[in-house]
């Protein structure tokens, strides 16, 4: 994990089918970047949001 990093809850489409997935990055762009390198173009990302710690 790098400094800074922050979990972000994307939410995406594959073929049709609605998933959520948690990343570890810095910024939103770098979630976004994770999913693209992990499902390539066919990710359709519908959005990103910071994950807010319980406490």
């Amino acid at each position: 994990m790098r400094c800074g990093a922050k979990c972000f809850v994307v939410e995406m489409e594959i073929k049709g089918e609605k998933q959520i997935k948690s990343v570890t990055a810095r910024t939103p762009v770098g979630a976004r970047k994770t999913i693209r390198g992990e499902y390539g173009t066919e990710a359709h990302i519908l959005s990103v949001t910071e994950e807010k710690k319980k406490s």
